[in-house]
């Protein structure tokens, strides 16, 4: 599927790292879900994605139908009952990711903030902006430098 560069997108950080055969059946639930997933009766443009073993993304072109406010309820009902089935955290904003290498590490804000200030989290740190909202800004700032991220900001004050 071709999905536009304006296509909305939802990250859902886990606060743990989800086993092999747990991406497996969520990438599978996630599939049988957005192959139904419907607007108004609309068949859209969607594809949910399980990235690092700790993200669940919703991708919707909205070339074809426009999200409304039922959908992305019944979206985050999966998200509630893949927490509830895997003993996840997926709706927690303060949960925070940065790499160490190839390896992603989750952790709460205050130990990010911690991590931040001994300096074991600096300025080249990737660390991974949920906060992003279109396919474009996935694509170029999901995955992106401590110092270009909104962490920076936050905490400015520890650098």
């Amino acid at each position: 599927m071709s999905l536009s560069p304006q296509s909305k997108v939802w990250v859902y950080q886990s606060d743990r790292e989800l086993t092999g055969p747990e991406v497996e059946a969520i990438q599978q639930q996630l599939n049988v879900f957005t192959e139904q997933w419907k607007a108004h009766g609309h068949q859209l443009a969607a594809v949910a994605k399980v990235l690092y073993s700790f993200f669940i993304v919703f991708i919707v072109d909205e070339k074809t139908a426009n999200v409304t406010g039922c959908s992305i309820d019944a979206s985050v009902r999966i998200v509630k009952d893949i927490e509830q089935t895997y003993h996840l955290d997926l709706l927690n904003r303060f949960n925070m990711a940065y790499k160490i290498g190839d390896k992603v590490v989750a952790t709460n804000k205050e130990d990010f903030e911690t991590l931040v200030n001994i300096k074991k989290i600096g300025p080249k740190t990737m660390v991974f902006n949920n906060m992003v909202q279109t396919l474009a800004e996935f694509e170029t700032k999901w995955e992106i430098p401590f110092e270009k991220s909104w962490h920076s900001t936050v905490f400015a004050h520890l650098l």
